[in-house]
């Protein structure tokens, strides 16, 4: 315990470190996503199979392999990348990829018949989507997106890999400079104090998800409460039930 204390200042730069990348990484990745998720659900089909197609490459390429990829290939291009810029993009096309799919199922949880009568309506095709569609893909899309943030928590930790002193990189630094200096490996010590760091972060975040999910749903149910208390006597939907 002694050699946590010592090194604690590294290791609030690294779990700092960690929680920049993985929330620029989700703000970044929510936006394109909204975007490919979108274009999956086209009516125009070259725009569909581009979204796809999308998603298909970069959720079936692995992360390590995208992070050195964009690492290495971006010098090539004439691009000169930092460790934390390419984090940033590596982890983006990969998490946009599976947020977009988040997107695609939350929209097409909508009942195909709202959007049916929404255009019967006259509504445009971007009116339904904003007005109709959006509204309602919230609830589905809302929790598996917090569980996406828990997700990259975990993978910046291949940030490492190229150069990134994030929290796991910190650790890193501890066991091999200890090493060095006192002939004796701490790995067991520090490991597992990051083991139980990541745990605590993960279990916090599980814990805001299902309260997040609970809210909404309260939300929702009274909503729909008031509105079969405020229907007037001898309409057609009291009739109906």
């Amino acid at each position: 315990m002694e050699l946590i204390a010592k090194n604690l200042p590294l290791f609030i730069q690294g779990v700092a470190w960690t929680f920049q990348l993985a929330i620029v990484t989700l703000l970044l990745s929510a936006i394109f996503s909204a975007l490919i998720g979108v274009l999956s659900i086209s009516r125009y089909r070259l725009l569909r199979w581009a979204g796809l197609a999308y998603v298909e490459f970069f959720r079936g390429v692995p992360l390590v392999v995208n992070v050195l990829f964009v690492f290495f290939g971006a010098p090539l291009l004439g691009v000169s990348l930092g460790p934390f810029e390419s984090a940033v993009i590596s982890f983006t096309l990969w998490g946009s990829a599976n947020g977009a799919e988040i997107v695609r199922g939350g929209l097409n949880s909508v009942p195909r018949h709202q959007i049916s009568s929404a255009m019967a309506l006259g509504l445009k095709p971007w009116e339904i989507l904003v007005f109709v569609q959006a509204p309602q893909a919230l609830l589905p899309i809302l929790p598996p997106f917090t569980g996406l943030f828990t997700v990259l928590i975990q993978a910046t930790s291949l940030a490492s890999i190229v150069g990134l002193t994030e929290f796991f990189r910190s650790a890193q630094i501890v066991v091999e400079r200890e090493t060095i200096t006192s002939g004796q490996s701490p790995a067991f010590l520090i490991y597992g104090f990051v083991l139980l760091v990541y745990m605590v972060i993960c279990s916090l975040l599980t814990a805001l998800t299902k309260r997040l999910e609970r809210d909404v749903v309260q939300r929702r149910g009274r909503g729909v409460d008031r509105s079969r208390i405020q229907q007037p006597k001898g309409s057609r939907l009291e009739e109906s039930v």
